[in-house]
């Protein structure tokens, strides 16, 4: 008799695919099978997905601290504001904990152009001042919100965000984001070129402008 669902030729195939694909759509970095493992920052002979790690003998306390985040990024630019993300290539501690951080600094007005990151969610925390900040869904709607000092907000993986100061003084927000190779997609350098600075002015004047208007969710918003 003829089957109208699943034939039992098949049933195998199916039994496959329901093994692979957990395994195959995995959100997250792989999982650590060691206590720890540094990243060993000797010239790679393979190539691999990640770093290997060090000697278990050669590790160190200083392999989990790092000072790159201690001082304030150079802001003299055209959107007065600078990240500075520090990955497993950077801090060996964090190789293979699904982990990175990130330290953004804002002068009055200073602003992050929209970005995303493709490998990665990020929490935002506010260590000081007052930022505005929003990110667009995949249905074209803004969800923006106002944050002061200690405030933190979440941006979903691979969507766009953006970040403003909206104070009176200068702004500090510290990251989290769930991969040690979180990547950055910015809209300006992917379509745009770094000196076109009549579309940056637009750009940063339309964000402003959102900024401005006291919402938490807007639909069919545009960059343009």
């Amino acid at each position: 008799m003829k089957s109208t669902l699943l034939s039992v030729n098949n049933r195998p195939l199916l039994i496959t695919f329901f093994i692979i694909c957990p395994i195959l759509c995995q959100a997250v970095d792989s999982d650590n099978l060691l206590d720890t493992c540094p990243t060993d920052a000797t010239k790679q002979t393979i190539f691999i997905n990640g770093y290997p790690c060090k000697n278990p003998a050669n590790i160190s306390a200083s392999d989990f601290k790092t000072s790159l985040l201690n001082n304030k990024g150079d802001t003299d630019d055209f959107f007065r504001s600078s990240t500075n993300m520090v990955t497993a290539a950077e801090f060996p501690g964090l190789n293979t904990l699904s982990l990175s951080v990130a330290r953004t600094d804002l002068e009055v007005d200073g602003l992050v152009t929209p970005h995303a990151h493709p490998r990665a969610s990020e929490m935002l925390f506010v260590s000081t001042g007052v930022v505005i900040v929003g990110f667009i869904d995949t249905n074209n709607v803004v969800f923006q919100k106002v944050l002061r000092e200690g405030d933190v907000f979440v941006f979903p993986r691979g969507l766009l965000h953006y970040c403003l100061n909206n104070g009176f003084e200068d702004a500090t927000v510290v990251s989290v984001l769930n991969s040690q190779n979180p990547g950055v997609v910015k809209i300006t350098g992917a379509f745009f070129a770094a000196d076109d600075s009549e579309f940056m002015k637009k750009l940063k004047q339309r964000l402003i402008s959102l900024s401005r208007l006291k919402f938490e969710r807007l639909e069919n918003v545009s960059l343009a």
